[in-house]
């Protein structure tokens, strides 16, 4: 009998690629995977776990499917990832509705845990090593057909004060260059034109199995690739970033100028306490090698409001370095204290202050991203059409300078559009924030 299996994932694209490992495990062994839940035999969900809203989305996704169950209209919940990494004892005993559980370091058994919950009536829980090596399993790529992401390294050893991800994930371990160029090579094949280099932290990458910064070795090899037109990097930590890496970027025409560096604060009082490595200074000092450096670069980073031991002072520190850092794109948080976090015992502000903190760093964000996009009109760019857009009566797509799912997209006009090819548009206008571009012949 072929099983009926609906997956969903949440959370960040290192989780989505598990995802698709998981999609392709279950595609081998004959399992028929169904977009929705309602009439499957199981549903999968591979979970975030690291802050309050992730974990809130992911149980709301499992009380949904609850209800089918409790309808007739789905035998097994399965949930898998961070969230059961983290709450093993929790999920079974407090959410009756789930039927079986599986961890970090267990996706890859996911078909025989459908099959054990399937065929017998005891709940299963599956829980390996988070520290072993990286799982080179086939995927089923679900992000279209003109980009991917390729997962270069697993886990963390940053150890930031109020990260989880590495109790989550295990230790960092890099994978070997040759895979990570198999892999390519095959998405290329597939004909992937964007690929999107990803880990907690790529700058890491070869340190554990080759004693060496290899991120611009491996870089290069990719960007020798027949097929390949764009290389997109998340995530570079600013402590790691060399000159050699940045002549790498600043080289190699395939290589967005793109960069997504998270710094989370700049007052050096901050950074300690949250274990980062380097200071305000040091921060100042690489941002603006790499504008010299790359002329044109974007910028994106994340930020967090809140953090213990941040008072006005501190607060108005990183307001002014984003007032004359001018970084074009940015992602920024309230903090929330993490159980089991070093964070988790400091003295902090109260959520509140967090939150209204965030509004004034979005607000100031804002007025720099506005005047970036008012920069653009007149210049010419090359974008990847992802899609049509009914209500606004507009192609859409992205350019160098715009990340899938975090920096929004350009509009596009013109004739002949068709999605997942690029084009060469000129940036005539912006609707609501959007900047329109009219295809160039």
């Amino acid at each position: 009998m072929a099983y009926k299996v609906a997956l969903i994932s949440l959370g960040c694209a290192k989780n989505l690629v598990d995802s698709e490992q998981m999609l392709c495990l279950m595609n081998d062994a004959g399992i028929e995977i169904v977009p929705e839940a309602d009439g499957a035999d199981a549903a999968v969900v591979n979970t975030c776990g690291f802050i309050d809203s992730a974990k809130m989305e992911a149980i709301e996704n499992i009380l949904s499917l609850g209800e089918l169950k409790a309808a007739g209209k789905l035998k097994r919940i399965i949930v898998a990832g961070c969230l059961s990494e983290r709450y093993k004892e929790q999920l079974l005993n407090e959410l009756p509705e789930i039927d079986a559980i599986v961890g970090v370091g267990s996706y890859t058994e996911i078909v025989g845990v459908i099959e054990k919950s399937l065929e017998g009536s005891e709940k299963t829980a599956v829980f390996g090593d988070i520290d072993a090596p990286y799982a080179e399993e086939g995927r089923i790529v679900s992000t279209g057909g003109a980009w991917a992401y390729i997962k270069i390294a697993e886990g963390c050893d940053n150890r930031c004060a109020y990260c989880v991800i590495p109790s989550l994930r295990g230790r960092y371990r890099s994978r070997p260059m040759e895979s990570v160029i198999n892999e390519a090579e095959a998405l290329a094949a597939s004909s992937i034109r964007e690929l999107i280099v990803i880990a907690q932290d790529i700058t890491r990458y070869g340190t554990d199995i080759y004693g060496r910064r290899a991120l611009g070795e491996l870089l290069e090899k990719l960007c020798a690739i027949d097929g390949l037109k764009w290389i997109r990097l998340h995530y570079l930590y600013p402590d790691e970033i060399d000159d050699a890496l940045i002549d790498v970027i600043a080289r190699e025409y395939k290589i967005l100028k793109y960069l997504d560096i998270p710094i989370q604060h700049i007052n050096d009082k901050i950074l300690k306490l949250m274990n980062r490595r380097g200071t305000g200074t040091e921060i100042r000092a690489l941002f603006k090698k790499l504008r010299e450096r790359i002329p044109g670069v974007v910028l994106r980073t994340s930020l967090i409001t809140g953090l213990p031991g941040e008072g006005e002072a501190e607060f108005e520190e990183l307001c002014e370095f984003l007032r004359e850092a001018k970084i074009e794109r940015a992602g920024v948080f309230p903090y929330s204290p993490e159980e089991g976090t070093p964070a988790e015992a400091m003295e902090r502000v109260g959520e509140d202050v967090a939150a209204a903190r965030a509004e004034r760093v979005m607000e100031l964000q804002n007025r720099v991203m506005e005047e970036y996009n008012a920069s653009r009109i007149g210049t010419e760019t090359e974008v990847l059409c992802e899609g049509w857009d009914a209500e606004r009566g507009f192609f859409f797509g992205r350019s160098f300078a715009e990340s899938p799912d975090i920096d929004g997209r350009i509009l596009l006009a013109g004739e002949d559009i068709e999605p997942e090819r690029f084009y060469t548009v000129i940036i005539t206008d912006e609707i609501d924030g959007e900047p329109v571009g009219r295809r160039i012949r």
